[in-house]
């Protein structure tokens, strides 16, 4: 089959590569997430993935730390979490770099927009880590903006969740799940998609998102291949 898409934006939440373990790496379940992403590649599709960093930290929850500083540590626990996924990656045979908005030399790239286009263009992952380099943003926002940035076709985001509901499913039995949404019914509605300036990052850019469950990682092949999963978010004119 051919695929709908020639390059995405996939958003792994850091809480997705820790499993069962809830916390930290589970190594056999980044391989998992990152087997369909190879069958992605070899189709062709040009894959970029944000990571969050949640299995790792999780400061301002606590509200006792220096917002900018709990921020800051977040960043690093994505580039934990990018050099993980890049190691699965290249396991499977998948050649990958990691670009980080904070400068760490010594263990991944520098982002630089067209140097990420280039690698994407040459059939390389790139796995993006640190957010946007900038405290107040969360991982969500750095996905829009890389999407925005790379000219992704769409941003994909992957859950625990098999899509966008009304209310939560886990607390309400009779939850409502949507197919399909405008921006204007998640921003006025409050929908727990992402946060309000990723969604409005991709209202202003025309960038649809995917959200779907990645229970199933083979979900992310059946993304690409446009079967009807998870709940499209899109331009009401679309």
């Amino acid at each position: 089959m051919q695929p709908k898409y020639k390059r995405i934006l996939l958003k792994l939440s850091g809480e997705s590569l820790a499993g069962k373990e809830e916390r930290g790496i589970d190594f056999d379940t980044v391989l998992k997430i990152c087997e369909p992403i190879k069958e992605c590649v070899d189709m062709g599709v040009q894959v970029a993935i944000v990571v969050g960093g949640g299995n790792f930290w999780r400061g301002r929850s606590s509200g006792k730390m220096d917002r900018t500083r709990a921020d800051h540590m977040g960043m690093l626990a994505t580039t934990i979490n990018a050099l993980g996924v890049a190691d699965a990656l290249e396991q499977l045979g998948v050649p990958v770099r990691v670009q980080t908005a904070i400068s760490m030399q010594q263990v991944a790239e520098p982002y630089i927009r067209n140097r990420a286009v280039r690698h994407l263009e040459k059939g390389r992952v790139v796995v993006f880590g640190c957010g946007t380099g900038n405290p107040f943003f969360s991982t969500d926002t750095a996905a829009a903006l890389r999407a925005a940035e790379i000219d992704a076709d769409i941003m994909m985001k992957a859950t625990m969740v098999d899509g966008v509901y009304d209310c939560d499913p886990k607390k309400n039995a009779n939850a409502v799940k949507y197919d399909t949404l405008s921006f204007t019914e998640v921003l006025s509605h409050d929908l727990k998609v992402m946060d309000g300036t990723a969604a409005t990052l991709c209202r202003d850019n025309k960038l649809p998102i995917l959200v779907f469950s990645l229970e199933d990682p083979k979900n992310i092949t059946r993304a690409i291949l446009g079967e009807p999963i998870g709940t499209i978010v899109k331009e009401e004119q679309e």
